[in-house]
């Protein structure tokens, strides 16, 4: 594979996703990258830039009379600054050197002055009163994509999370979220600023020499040509940037969180050369982004001074062959760099709005997405739920056309224990997925209590099954907030309650402020079987009938099981329990022991039963075949 190959082999894997299959673990997803993770990733240049403008406005409704009061003091600014340039030609020409050639007068000089300051100082208070009045509403804007945005990723499924790299998620709320923001504080009312400023020179062009305008009219074309030939090369990069941008983060968040693995594999070179990659795209195409944005401003700069050595050249020979007022040359070579001013502040612009508009479809591409389906309108809550689980003849497969699990039937009943065991990727988690509803069946059912769980309401279907899963996550906060987050409402006594049922009381009495030990980066400043422990008791305090344990003791030292082995028993009493372990000696006391080869269930049975077949099973435990 060549540099380039593994370049985009890079910005594909951590850019946007493809479909893959994925398996829940702990508190979130562990993925599994399956064969269409090479497909090729979305990106390029703003494809809808209308669509995104009006979709942006709607955030802005709200602010609506702010923004007119705003714009108004736009117009005071403009006005300001375009009548207190035009009261330079009656003051040269009364006061300075009279058209009548008489003397000057000093003290008319003086009040003249005065008056164009005040009118300049009412300019510059509407333009610090704008200016504030957008940032507020800027900001009212950003809050409410951010809230907007937040609460989709809360409707998304799971499987969403499973094909987008976290990286590239947070890039989008903020790099993308930031971009956005300094369009809306800054951009929108230039751009307006701008295009009334050129309206209004233009007419006070026109009313003071209409020659001398037509000599700055020819000059537009050809600034417009060249402002829009930059423009559409700066278009493409700076979406090539915030593509790149996104793909770094994605790459930056998950070796950071993988930094002991990759230690650990001696990967760290290989890491930096993958970073290197990354980051060396994203300087190219800021370099590029950023000149063609850049350069924006010195070709019209440079176009807008040979327009005014053009005009200050024809102007001079007006007034000394046509009998033009030298106030009046002097105002029109104030408006015709003038002119070009807002022209170069447009232009200027266009990169930011470029920036802007990637970055809001990258974020409305978010807020696009397909959430979670709504509950059927005859969805029931089971209150209470007892815990009467069956399978009846379930096939899936993450993809439609590679199947997971074929042909699975299965019951559980309240207070039974039943036991999943088999190879990796036989489709043990993949049953307690469907069990949850991340994902919906292709064929066959699943009931609880006799209901089929697609009319269950999916909030009532899961508060009512408690997971403790392979991974564990917990969140910045106290030990006991960790811990309720099982259930919100928990007093603090079902809190120490639950953490004595998981073992976990004793080691956190050790903690320098008990309970209220504060917990940061997920727990980092506790073991991982400390951290498997809470999250053990938060199960416990859930109170919910099902209870999933998928490879739940897997990051427990043997003495340390030892000891949860009867707060386990407790946790499971009256609990319809289903299990997933490696260790075969956690699931002898099992009611049922389902062994999965292949997505489908090879042999079925209790302990004693399934050892005197002398199957899979009796293999496995006997340590004649290994679990790959």
């Amino acid at each position: 594979m060549n540099e380039k190959q593994k370049l985009d082999s890079l910005k594909r894997r951590y850019g946007r996703r493809p479909s893959q299959r994925g398996a829940v673990g702990g508190g979130g997803m562990r993925r599994h990258h399956g064969p269409g993770a090479r497909m090729a990733a979305k990106g390029g240049r703003p494809k809808e830039a209308k669509a995104a403008i009006r979709r942006l406005m709607t955030y802005l409704k709200e602010d609506k009379a702010k923004m007119g009061f705003a714009f108004v003091c736009v117009v005071l600014n403009t006005f300001g600054t375009l009548a207190g340039a035009y009261m330079l030609r009656p003051i040269i020409n009364t006061y300075i050197v009279p058209i009548d050639g008489s003397r000057g007068d000093a003290a008319g000089l003086a009040r003249a002055l005065l008056v164009m300051a005040a009118v300049y100082v009412i300019g510059v208070g509407a333009n610090y009163a704008q200016a504030k009045i957008m940032l507020t509403v800027a900001q009212n804007a950003l809050k409410r994509i951010r809230n907007d945005l937040f609460e989709k990723l809360q409707s998304l499924p799971v499987r969403y999370y499973d094909t987008n790299s976290n990286g590239d998620l947070m890039s989008r709320f903020t790099n993308d979220v930031d971009t956005i923001g300094n369009m809306l504080s800054s951009t929108l009312v230039q751009l307006f600023s701008g295009a009334l400023s050129i309206v209004g020179t233009l007419i006070l062009m026109i009313y003071t020499n209409i020659w001398l305008t037509l000599v700055t009219l020819i000059m537009i074309p050809l600034m417009m040509k060249a402002g829009g030939a930059v423009a559409r090369r700066s278009q493409k990069y700076f979406s090539a940037q915030q593509s790149s941008l996104g793909a770094l983060n994605g790459y930056i968040e998950e070796t950071v969180t993988g930094q002991k693995v990759v230690k650990v594999f001696c990967h760290e070179d290989v890491a930096a050369e993958e970073f290197e990659l990354l980051n060396r795209d994203l300087r190219d195409n800021q370099i590029r982004a950023q000149f063609f944005g850049g350069i924006m401003g010195p070709v019209m700069g440079n176009l807008s001074q040979v327009n005014y050595a053009l005009t200050a050249c024809i102007g001079g020979l007006l007034c000394v062959f046509r009998g033009f007022d030298v106030g009046g040359l002097s105002v029109f070579l104030n408006f015709s760099r003038q002119f070009s001013r807002p022209i170069n502040e447009i232009s200027m612009q266009v990169s930011n709005v470029f920036s802007a508009l990637a970055g809001a479809e990258r974020v409305f591409a978010v807020m696009d997405e397909a959430p979670e389906p709504e509950d059927d309108k005859d969805a029931v809550t089971l209150a209470p739920m007892e815990g009467h689980v069956i399978l009846d003849h379930v096939t899936f497969g993450y993809n439609p056309d590679k199947v997971i699990l074929n042909d699975i039937s299965l019951y559980a009943k309240p207070g039974q224990k039943i036991a999943f065991v088999g190879s990796t990727g036989a489709g043990k988690t993949t049953i307690t997925n469907l069990i949850n509803r991340f994902y919906d069946i292709q064929s066959g059912s699943i009931t609880i209590d006799g209901v089929d769980i697609r009319h269950i309401k999916r909030e009532n279907l899961r508060s009512n099954i408690a997971m403790v899963l392979q991974d564990t996550h917990l969140f910045t906060g106290t030990v006991m907030e960790n811990i309720r987050y099982g259930r919100l409402d928990a007093t603090d006594e079902e809190v120490i309650q639950a953490a004595k049922t998981a073992s976990a009381h004793s080691f956190i009495m050790r903690l320098p402020h008990g309970y209220q030990t504060m917990l940061e980066g997920d727990g980092a400043n506790l073991s991982q079987g400390q951290r498997q422990l809470l999250n053990i008791a938060r199960a416990a305090i859930s109170k919910a009938p099902v209870l999933i344990l998928d490879e739940a003791t897997s990051s427990v030292d043997t003495r340390t099981e030892r000891h949860i082995e009867h707060g386990m028993d407790r946790l499971m009493a009256d609990r319809t329990t289903f299990v997933i372990a490696h260790r075969l000696s956690t699931v002898r006391n099992a009611n049922a022991i389902m062994v999965l080869e292949n997505g489908r269930i090879i042999e079925r049975g209790d302990h004693d039963e399934l050892l005197a077949m002398k199957g899979r099973y009796y293999e496995l435990y006997t340590g004649l075949s290994e679990l790959e």
